[in-house]
C-alpha cells in the first residue's frame, strides 16, 4: 500500500530535497531549493511541476494548471497533475516525455527523453478507477519508450531499454527491451 500524503506540505519539502536539493542530510530551506532549481533546466521543471500537483492536490486547480500548462509548452514534457510519483524522479531529457495521471511511480525512477506512459481509452473520468499503470522502485526506462496498458504493473529494480514497446507486466529485478531487427533490402537497377 502506498505510504505517501501526496497533499502534504512535509510530502513536497522530501521531494523538493531529494530531486531539487539533491540532499537529504540538510535542513530544507526554500532559498536553496530555488537557486538549484535555476542551475539547471530538469531540476527546473521538477520544482514548478512539484509546486502545481501539491497545489492541483489542495484543491487550487485553476493556478496548478497554469504552470503545469506554462512548463508543458517551456520544456516540451507533459506530466498529468494525477500522477502519483514519489521522491526521486530524474529525467536524462524532458523533451517529449509524457505521463499519464494513472500512473504510480515508485522512488528514484529514472526516465529518458520521448518516452510515454499512458493508458488506452476514452475521457479520464470514465477510466480513473478501471485503468492504471503502476511504475515500482529504482526503476530505468530507456530513450523512446512507450508503456501503454489498462493494468499495467512494472516492478522493483527494472530496466527498461531504448525504444522498447512495453504493455504486458514485468516482475522484480528484470532487463526488458523489444527486439529490434533491421533489414536490408539492396535494389540492383
Amino acid at each position: 500500500m502506498d505510504s505517501y500524503d501526496y497533499t502534504s506540505y512535509r510530502f513536497l519539502k522530501q521531494c523538493l530535497s531529494v530531486e531539487v536539493i539533491k540532499s537529504n542530510d540538510k535542513k530544507f530551506s526554500w532559498r536553496r531549493a530555488m537557486l538549484r532549481s535555476y542551475k539547471c533546466h530538469d531540476r527546473r521543471f521538477i520544482f514548478w511541476w512539484r509546486i502545481a500537483s501539491f497545489l492541483h492536490h489542495k484543491t487550487h486547480s485553476k493556478l496548478a494548471n497554469y504552470i503545469n500548462r506554462k512548463i508543458s509548452l517551456k520544456y516540451g514534457a507533459e506530466i498529468n497533475l494525477n500522477a502519483k510519483i514519489k521522491p526521486g524522479i530524474s529525467f536524462a531529457h524532458l523533451s517529449g516525455v509524457i505521463i499519464t495521471g494513472l500512473a504510480t511511480i515508485g522512488e528514484n525512477c529514472h526516465i529518458r527523453q520521448n518516452t510515454t506512459i499512458g493508458v488506452g481509452g476514452s475521457r479520464y473520468s470514465e477510466i480513473k478507477d478501471k485503468r492504471f499503470i503502476i511504475i515500482g522502485d529504482n526503476v530505468e526506462i530507456g530513450a523512446h519508450s512507450c508503456i501503454i496498458g489498462n493494468t499495467l504493473t512494472i516492478g522493483n529494480n527494472v530496466i527498461i531499454g531504448a525504444m522498447s514497446f512495453i504493455n504486458k507486466d514485468i516482475p522484480d529485478n528484470c532487463t526488458c527491451y523489444t527486439k529490434k531487427e533491421n533489414i536490408l533490402i539492396i535494389n540492383n537497377a
